[in-house]
């Protein structure tokens, strides 16, 4: 079967829009290619700095004829609805139309629509030209005097179809004067040449002559593979980044992989600031020590050209800037060791944080308050706490920070390690942050912990109070993220944490306190969260919580069945409630409990919707007349007993162990005992002892929200 062989030839595309532009071309033309009948074997796209390809392999040579038959209105049913039906099925009048008969539904229309068969190569030709004016790149130029835009200039485009075998055809249509053909050109330095093409393999061999990597995985590999092979020839290892391999991909056709250097006096700055300086201004990758881990005074940049010289001339190009780069980062180092962190704190009350929340200052009062509140809880010195609290924003007015932002808390950091800060203190104020997403790790110290949840609480609090919560995909401030945050720290740190009553004492104490501040508007002197508002946020972490446990293979229904029960906010003692409803439900008595409440409960729902009235009250024990009653009613009494001292004991493994004697009794009470007595207060006292039986396991849990 035929193949087709797509190339748009411009000048350079971003390197950031190549990937996506790539699959969006595949996709495009694909679907197109489905959409007229022509299902195709594979395709695969590629993309480099000024070209994106795409290879459809199996098509077939044209698309099949269809016979179609549509149904139309009644015969006798009003005109206008007979003439829709024939401008939809293309007909001139009811004399083409069939008439069919219908026992039921009388005589209607019917028109047979055929359509012949195409030529492959015709369709392709026909919806071509709108992909191409269509094409979704999220930014885009016109250029000349045509009305047709592309990310940058748009030179050529290479389109053949045919097998294998023969020799392909060219697929004819132009877009805006630029005329599809089987010509392209080979690397703008290298081999700037024209030449021909035919089919996808001689095409990918022909670039490859012409100093063209088409491939971009292919160009990854060789890039990291000759930046680990000149690093291990200077003895040194290579700091990988996969980030910015995949930039550099796709700034080159033909990488060549040089290695610089650098005054070793830089390296007196942090390895994260001389690594970002490096990267952000020459995407050059920096090289470590084996023996130390510490940064080395070389580095590995990627050039587009084989230089007559052996790059001699781009190595020196690139050491000159990268010299300026580091002497720049080296005075923002010096003039920030030159003050105290304590010496920029003035600075954040000239800084707003948010209009109705206050100064980036207020904010950090509000910190080492909250921080000071959670250290004992956390088991962290509640000086220290304060103190980390104090500190923790005060890198974000350093020369540092400000030329690299990604550096917030581990400037910090390093700072308050020079200046002398307690270890505890220091770390804090880089891992406060922390986590940023779920792959991040969570802080372990105390007083960092106390810190971190501090700056996430204040923030979800502070704009529950306003009103800015997340809504739909919409979270500008993160706050999904603070939740998760707030939840990964207990959980994996095991804290015991009230939400309820830190939010409640952080409204009253905290936050009014601080919003009372000069540099807050007038009309919000007075905010603090309410307790429909506290309510709401516990329902937002309720919800994060659920994300949380369902990424980490929990059974949502058993989820649901913890939930349900309400009034819950320590995080870690629900996880423990999920665990434990979980590990009972996979046993056999837990299973045929869940059976036997299940089935309890669905005559209750029958019977009370036949009454118009919910079953209350105890049974009484005068009306027992069989065994089985008399048992499970004790039973019942003895279970719950138990699972509620077992739950207040936060024991809620010997809470599903006391609920599990309940197995035996109320699979007897249902073999033995008629519920629907013809005696009403027999009938009505077995109802009662059905809702024993649910109100007994809701100690627990909902069993009405697991499923099985």
């Amino acid at each position: 079967m035929p193949d087709l062989l797509l190339e748009f030839f411009s000048e350079e595309i971003p390197a950031r829009m190549q990937r996506r532009a790539a699959e969006d071309m595949k996709s495009l033309v694909t679907n197109a290619l489905v959409d007229a009948g022509l299902p195709y074997e594979g395709a695969r796209a590629f993309a480099t700095p000024r070209r994106l390809a795409l290879h459809v392999a199996g098509v077939p040579v044209g698309s099949p004829a269809t016979r179609e038959e549509r149904k139309g209105p009644r015969v006798g049913a009003p005109d206008k609805a007979v003439e829709g039906f024939l401008r939809a099925a293309g007909l001139v009048s009811v004399d083409q139309a069939n008439v069919q008969s219908d026992p039921k539904k009388g005589d209607f229309f019917v028109a047979v629509i055929e359509k012949p068969g195409r030529a492959a190569i015709d369709i392709i030709a026909d919806f071509m030209p709108g992909i191409v004016r269509g094409f979704p790149w999220p930014n885009s130029m016109r250029w000349g005097s045509g009305p047709l835009k592309w990310v940058r200039p748009l030179h050529s485009i290479v389109a053949t179809f045919g097998p294998e075998t023969e020799e392909p055809d060219i697929i004819r249509f132009d877009v805006d004067g630029i005329e599809a053909s089987n010509g392209t050109r080979g690397h703008r330095f290298l081999a700037d040449k024209a030449f021909t093409v035919r089919r996808f393999d001689d095409y990918a061999s022909q670039l490859e002559k012409h100093k063209v990597v088409l491939d971009a995985d292919r160009r990854k590999d060789m890039i990291l593979n000759d930046a680990k092979d000149r690093a291990l020839a200077l003895g040194l290892d290579l700091v990988e980044d996969p980030g910015l391999l995949e930039e550099v991909a796709g700034l080159v056709e033909w990488p060549v992989v040089l290695a610089g250097r650098f005054d070793e006096r830089f390296l007196e700055i942090p390895d994260e600031c001389v690594r970002l300086t490096i990267r952000a201004n020459q995407k050059c990758f920096v090289l470590k020590d084996p023996a130390t881990g510490q940064l080395a005074n070389r580095f590995i940049l990627v050039s587009n050209i084989e230089a007559p010289d052996g790059g001699k001339t781009i190595v020196a190009g690139n050491e000159k800037v990268i010299r300026a780069r580091l002497s720049d980062a080296w005075f923002f180092w010096e003039t920030d060791l030159k003050s105290r962190l304590d010496d920029n704190l003035p600075k954040l009350d000239g800084i707003v944080f948010h209009e109705k929340l206050g100064t980036q200052g207020a904010r950090v009062r509000r910190l080492e308050a909250l921080s000071a509140q959670l250290a004992p809880i956390v088991g962290a010195d509640p000086d220290k706490a304060k103190r980390a609290a104090r500190l923790s924003k005060a890198d974000l007015v350093s020369q540092m920070v400000y030329e690299f932002p990604e550096l917030q808390g581990l400037m910090g950091r390093t700072y308050a390690q020079k200046q002398g800060e307690d270890a505890s203190v220091a770390i804090a104020i880089e891992d406060h942050y922390r986590p940023q997403g779920p792959s991040d790790t969570v802080p372990t110290d105390p007083v960092a912990i106390a810190v971190a949840l501090a700056d996430k609480l204040d923030l979800l609090a502070g704009f529950w109070a306003i009103d800015e919560k997340p809504t739909g995909s919409k979270d500008p401030y993160a706050l999904r993220r603070a939740a998760l945050g707030v939840i990964r720290i207990v959980l994996e740190n095991g804290l015991r944490l009230s939400l309820t009553g830190q939010l409640h004492s952080y409204s009253k104490k905290i936050l009014q306190q601080t919003l009372s501040e000069k540099s807050v508007a007038a009309t919000r002197l007075h905010l603090f969260l309410e307790d429909g508002q506290i309510a709401d946020l516990l329902s937002f972490f309720a919800d994060r919580l659920k994300v949380h446990l369902k990424d980490e293979g929990a059974r949502h229904d058993l989820i649901d069945a913890v939930f349900a029960l309400g009034g819950q906010d320590d995080l870690l003692m629900i996880v423990k409630r999920v665990d434990a409803l979980g590990a009972f439900i996979s046993s056999d008595d837990g299973a045929n409990l869940l059976a036997g409440y299940k089935r309890a409960v669905n005559i209750l729902k029958a019977e009370e919707k036949k009454d118009g009235a919910p079953v209350t009250g105890r049974p009484h024990a005068d009306h027992f007349q069989h065994q089985a009653e008399i048992d499970l009613a004790a039973a019942i009494d003895t279970a719950r007993a138990d699972a509620e001292s077992a739950v207040a004991a936060e024991d809620f493994e010997a809470a599903m162990t006391a609920l599990s004697r309940l197995r035996a009794p109320v699979d007897r009470f249902f073999e033995d005992i008629l519920v629907n007595a013809e005696d009403p207060a027999l009938r009505k006292n077995r109802l009662q002892l059905l809702a024993e039986i649910r109100d007994a396991t809701h100690v627990v849990a909902d069993f009405s929200k697991v499923a099985g």
